[in-house]
């Protein structure tokens, strides 16, 4: 090792700490300089668990995890409850049923509320999109259609060039701009698909022909080395059929595809569309409870708060699907997501229940640009700083500033930030470079406190384990990293736990591409794209933890 990675190491353990009865103010860890980055390609293999590894170890912009467990490795931890407040979760997959929690104040399948908590039978959590059935809500609207759907009455026959700019009429167009965009991409989505089809057919029928009868994509492979040059048609031919052939879209699962879209057109975009009247309850009134279910695994093979779980904390070590942050957990489950934007008030009151069945990190993997009832969820969150309690949310995908744009959940409230129990992680990737930042993550220097590896990341889903990608991923590991401080330095606040996540946090000393979808890119500092200009880093964290922990015992 150079003598100054053995320096920088060093220092980092050497943190400078100030107590107080409000708060711990500790020293950040320094800044990677740009001359330590060894800038490489990864491999397949080093891809798999990227997000473990450390900076000055690997050359990698992981967690430092490994290292992490090697420095908890004589240490034993309290098991502490983490809710995962998503969608619903598979429960008895093989890799997470031993960190499920169980409601022991409920006697189970007896149809009575034995704890007198309002939810009967809640042995793992709750279903907020779930039928008095006991199946769930696939679809539900979008926020942006709730919003014209509320407030229609009293612009539909104005024109839109002289609406006034109030703070609802600026809300009312907002909603209007999102709700036609997203339409417009649904509606270009199956026009898209159509086209596919017809391309599929027609170059089925001249590759059969030419090739005999059946083909694969081997042979199309070998086909593109003879075809003409001037023959300009058969190559698009080969070339369409090969890329079909290779993402498996042929004219039944591009028509699957289509009747998925005009489904969602039905139903997200649908002012008719009573999203509510399964679950037979009033979106409007946050006192009209019970509704939904204690199915809290779903009926419907929905896949993403199971892939959240075990980010944070599948069984380590088992040899099967991932190992997660941390499996000293037990995961309660509080469905509130459908294909369609959450509710407020499966929010608030997700929030609620985890915080009165005492949960320690709540993770909250969502997000949405409108939020008709704010003051539920601000509410909701005060109510967990006072309980002790951390949560933890996502940026977001759609490459947005959020100092000029909407994404809620937050905690920030005409400006100012409303609690010191809430983070909201944005997305970094495993590349050294103007890449570092993921592309599409949401961003903000006021309102995104910190980011996390969000590209490539290894998760299990109900049918085995996948690749994905989001900041949905960031905020998991984010929670995975703040469960082991609460499991290690019980005696740590909720707001202490943020303080040393954001100050401990690596940062690097490189310019990076503003997030953004278009093909343009203006490069910027990696440190003015969050709060903390850092990427979360496990190992940094505990040593910091421990520190601090010791300070309040002594």
């Amino acid at each position: 090792m150079k003598p100054l990675q053995s320096l920088i190491l060093f220092l980092l353990c050497c943190f400078t700490i100030i107590s107080s009865s409000a708060q711990s103010i500790v020293k950040p860890a320094p800044i990677v300089p740009s001359s330590l980055v060894k800038k490489q390609q990864l491999t397949e293999e080093e891809k798999k668990d990227w997000h473990f590894k450390d900076i000055y170890t690997d050359s990698i912009p992981g967690i430092s995890l490994y290292k992490t467990y090697e420095f908890l490795k004589d240490k034993k931890g309290d098991t502490i409850i983490v809710a995962i407040i998503d969608s619903e979760i598979d429960i008895d997959h093989e890799d997470l049923k031993d960190q499920i929690w169980i409601n022991n104040n409920e006697i189970p399948n007896n149809n009575i509320d034995d704890d007198n908590n309002g939810y009967v039978d809640d042995i793992h959590g709750w279903n907020y999109v779930g039928t008095k059935k006991g199946d769930s809500i696939f679809y539900s609207s979008l926020s942006c259609t709730r919003v014209l759907k509320k407030y229609q009455s009293l612009y539909n026959h104005i024109s839109q060039d002289f609406i006034p700019k109030t703070k609802l009429d600026s809300l009312y167009l907002s909603a209007k701009n999102i709700y036609n965009e997203e339409l417009l991409w649904r509606k270009e989505e199956i026009e898209k698909c159509k086209r596919m089809i017809m391309n599929f057919e027609n170059a089925d029928i001249v590759l059969k022909d030419l090739l005999g009868g059946s083909y694969n994509i081997k042979q199309l492979d070998s086909l593109k080395s003879v075809i003409p040059k001037n023959d300009s048609i058969l190559s698009y031919h080969v070339g369409a059929m090969s890329y079909y052939m290779k993402y498996n879209f042929n004219p039944e699962t591009l028509e699957k595809d289509i009747r998925k879209e005009k489904h969602a057109i039905n139903t997200l975009f649908n002012f008719d569309h009573k999203d509510r009247m399964l679950t037979n309850d009033n979106s409007e009134s946050i006192k009209d409870f019970p509704y939904g279910n204690n199915n809290v695994q779903g009926t419907e093979k929905v896949n993403h708060g199971t892939k959240v779980a075990s980010l944070i904390a599948a069984k380590r070590g088992n040899n099967f699907g991932v190992d997660g942050i941390n499996d000293n957990v037990e995961l309660m489950t509080l469905s509130i997501s459908t294909s369609g934007d959450e509710f407020d008030k499966d929010i608030a009151l997700a929030i609620k229940y985890a915080v009165n069945n005492d949960a320690k990190v709540i993770n909250m993997s969502i997000g949405k640009p409108f939020s008709l009832h704010q003051e539920w969820i601000n509410e909701a969150i005060k109510y967990a700083e006072k309980k002790d309690v951390l949560i933890i949310s996502s940026a977001g995908n759609s490459a947005l500033n959020l100092d000029y744009k909407n994404d809620f959940p937050n905690d920030t409230y005409n400006s100012k930030e409303i609690s010191n129990n809430f983070i909201k992680v944005g997305g970094s990737t495993y590349s050294i470079d103007e890449n570092l930042i993921s592309e599409y993550t949401n961003y903000s220097k006021k309102i995104v406190d910190i980011t996390a590896p969000a590209d490539y990341i290894k998760v299990i889903t109900r049918e085995g384990v996948d690749i994905d990608y989001g900041t949905s991923y960031a905020s998991a590991i984010v929670s995975g990293v703040a469960s082991l401080i609460r499991s290690h330095y019980p005696n740590l606040t909720a707001s202490e736990v943020k303080q040393i996540i954001m100050k401990s946090g690596v940062s690097y000393d490189i310019m990076v591409n503003t997030p953004s979808m278009s093909e343009e890119k203006e490069l910027v500092p990696f440190s003015s794209l969050s709060k903390s200009g850092k990427i979360v880093n496990a190992y940094n964290a505990l040593l910091m933890a421990e520190e601090v922990s010791n300070k309040k015992k002594n």
